[in-house]
């Protein structure tokens, strides 16, 4: 028997272990497990070499919780330890033992999990004490037992062992009990050991089998090991091996709940500068921004680290799914320390690149096929040019735009093909755009009866999307439909004459204040063509989109408070409008206000309910 002292320099390691070693309690069965499979990986990797004699068989990583005596015990039959093993791999905190094999056998020993030797220690967040029974695969070695009490005391003792490997038994503290509970461990499992690269066994289930044929076939249950992960899970797998079903069913492995099929995938299989795997997919986003980000992964080697990548990837990429695999992501994970990682930056940067060529490759490869995908993917795209200047760059070779007659064009394509016609006085591209082709029908048709073509950008990111492309496009602006009268909103040189006077402007001008709403309509006076409406409602494009802006980022700021507002423009040269000025009975002026006013709030989709309803008795009484 042998007595001794944990090797460290503070007599409080443990209450630090407890509180600040990792950021969740559960990570301890991670660590544990990771541990089990080093164990049984080292194995293979020493008789692959000939250092191991005998057979391996079947590795087998197994996780016990008895009720009764109030322990987990996590199980392995992999290299094992012995008791001098024991003493310098966990007597020692931070001398990893991986890390040592990783140096010994750095060419031969890919996917060892563990580099830093603390996660054995994990247990006492969880446990009074810990005992650690091992069996060394060498020959001639015996068999120890080490316990320690969460001091830094421990016992470490000779016991035989019949079975080669090693069990860590947990005896589980009064405030961590909910970790005797089956359903908590299984979704532990789940969490963080779903694809770990050797077989890991809880407890027994039951199988319905078919045994039998033609008359004779039967069901009939029987219990079989209850396997909680997938050893070979698609990322692990060459792409060439791979084909469309197998990535779909992979897809559906992580997400059993979603329903929906992903659109297309990205395999990531990098090797240099730096190790990286995955897949990701690209889901059908529509224009949804309620970003859900726990459906990237992060992995290294097999081993869950992270469901919450923001603030690791770019967070535009956050709006995918799938996998991300590297041994160059740090395993004793804080977010804040994944961030400023280097490693972690490079691979973030490498995927914004992948993600960027996958979607270049897609439309040089089947633009058909790529604008059937587009209104499920704009909202990524565009949030990528926002977020990324990368991206926003490369997305110049896969930004699409459609117009209203539903033809489909790159965005450096349109802007060339409207520049001639769509250019004003000022030298400056308009590019005319709407929200909705239903509310903006009449605007939209004014334009095309001029030659203009109107693009449709209806997402939520529109207002932040289109003030970037001014940025990025010089001598471009953008104006939706409404934001103005057709003519100024591609004002030319030319000009048409009013034929109302200053006087009688003046004159007008409170007639129509006083069948519309003063706070919300500020009436103005232009000289337009007479075959114009008399009135046309529009909204100032620079307020709209201040007010668009502030409400995506949460409503908070001033210009996310203000109420509606807009502009009526009263066109002086329609005939209408000269009727007004010369009724001289004002109830005559009022209701040919009224009714003006009304058909511009029709056209520009602000008349409902009640308000129409009275619009229509109106015109009916006009024509009788």
């Amino acid at each position: 028997m042998a007595q001794g002292k944990i090797n460290v320099q503070a007599e409080n390691i443990f209450p630090i272990i407890k509180q600040f070693l990792y950021s969740d309690q559960e990570i301890f069965l991670r660590e544990l497990v990771s541990n089990a499979v080093d164990a049984s990986r080292k194995l293979k990797t020493l008789s692959s070499l000939g250092e191991a004699k005998g057979d391996v068989g079947h590795l087998l990583v197994e996780v016990i919780l008895d009720k009764k005596k109030k322990t987990l015990t996590i199980r392995d039959n992999g290299i094992g330890m012995t008791g001098e093993e024991i003493e310098k791999y966990i007597a020692q905190i931070a001398f990893s033992g991986a890390e040592e094999f990783v140096q010994k056998y750095k060419d031969k020993a890919d996917g060892i999990i563990g580099h830093f030797g603390l996660g054995f220690f994990s247990a006492f967040m969880v446990a009074d004490k810990v005992e650690v029974y091992s069996q060394s695969y060498q020959e001639g070695t015996k068999g120890a037992r080490w316990i320690c009490e969460g001091s830094t005391d421990y016992t470490l003792t000779e016991e035989e062992k019949k079975t080669r490997g090693t069990d860590i038994i947990l005896h589980i503290s009064k405030d961590a009990d909910e970790y005797l509970e089956d359903y908590k461990i299984q979704e532990l499992l789940n969490k963080y050991c779903k694809f770990l690269p050797i077989e890991i066994k809880f407890g027994t289930k039951e199988e319905t089998r078919k045994t039998g044929e033609g008359e004779n076939e039967k069901e009939e249950k029987v219990t079989v090991d209850n396997i909680i992960n997938n050893p070979s899970p698609a990322w692990t797998k060459a792409p060439a091996d791979l084909k469309d079903e197998h990535y779909k069913k992979f897809y559906r492995e992580l997400y059993p709940m979603t329903f929906d099929e992903p659109l297309f995938n990205i395999h990531l299989n990098v090797d240099y500068p730096f190790n990286l795997t995955g897949i990701l997919y690209f889901p059908k986003l529509k224009n949804n921004l309620e970003i859900q980000k726990n459906k990237i992964q992060l992995y290294c080697n097999q081993v869950f680290v992270t469901d919450s990548v923001e603030g690791i990837v770019p967070e535009f990429l956050t709006l995918l799914h799938g996998v991300i695999d590297s041994p160059d992501i740090p395993l004793n994970v804080s977010r804040s320390y994944l961030q400023s990682d280097s490693n972690v930056k490079k691979i973030s940067s490498h995927i914004t690149k992948k993600v960027a060529d996958k979607l270049e490759s897609l439309i040089k490869n089947d633009s058909d096929d790529f604008k059937s995908k587009w209104e499920d993917i704009k909202v990524f795209i565009e949030y990528g040019i926002l977020s990324d200047e990368k991206f926003a760059e490369k997305s110049k070779k896969f930004l699409l735009v459609k117009n209203t007659k539903g033809e489909f064009a790159l965005m450096e394509d349109f802007l060339k093909s409207i520049k001639d016609l769509q250019t004003n006085k000022d030298k400056k591209t308009v590019v005319l755009y709407t929200h909705s082709e239903e509310a903006h029908h009449t605007q939209i048709q004014k334009a095309q009866d001029r030659g203009y073509q109107v693009i449709i950008l209806d997402s939520p990111l529109t207002s932040h999307l289109i003030g970037k492309l001014e940025q990025d496009y010089k001598d471009t602006t953008f104006a939706r439909i409404d934001s103005d009268t057709i003519d100024k909103l591609i004002a030319k040189d030319e000009e048409i004459p009013s034929k109302l006077s200053k006087e009688e402007e003046d004159k007008i001008k409170p007639i129509i204040e006083e069948v519309v709403d003063k706070n919300t309509f500020t009436v103005q006076f232009e000289s337009l063509n007479e075959t114009d409406e008399p009135i046309t409602i529009t909204q100032s494009e620079f307020m709209r989109r201040m007010v668009e802006q502030q409400k995506l980022g949460g409503g908070m700021g001033f210009m996310g408070t203000m109420p509606e507002s807009y502009n009526l423009i009263v066109n002086a040269n329609h005939p209408v409008i000269g009727k007004i000025l010369k009724a001289e009975d004002k109830a005559l002026q009022v209701q040919l206000a009224k009714q003006a006013a009304d058909l511009g709030l029709l056209s520009a989709g602000l008349l409902k309910g009640k308000e129409l309803s009275a619009f229509i008795n109106r015109s009916l009484d006009l024509l009788k």
